[in-house]
């Protein structure tokens, strides 16, 4: 998978990838150049999965009930 395919993916479809690189590459399986490059699709795939992940907790806001029933939005630290 090359670097724009890996870009197009949602959180969900990358982590899948992911999971399917880590189980190739721990089967033993795979020759030393296919392991190499599953290893740097590997590493773009666990980039753009913290990426996603940090855009999302940047956008996570917490809600507040006030005491004159008002809801208040809060930044989640």
């Amino acid at each position: 998978m090359n670097r724009e395919q890996i870009e197009k993916l949602t959180f969900e479809e990358a982590l899948a990838r992911l999971e399917e690189t880590v189980r190739l590459l721990e089967s033993g399986n795979v020759p030393l150049d296919e392991s190499l490059a599953l290893f740097e699709e590997g590493i773009s795939l666990v980039r753009l999965c913290n990426g996603k992940l940090d855009t999302a907790e940047q956008k996570v806001v917490k809600l507040k009930l006030s005491p004159n029933g008002s809801v208040t939005e809060e930044a989640m630290n």
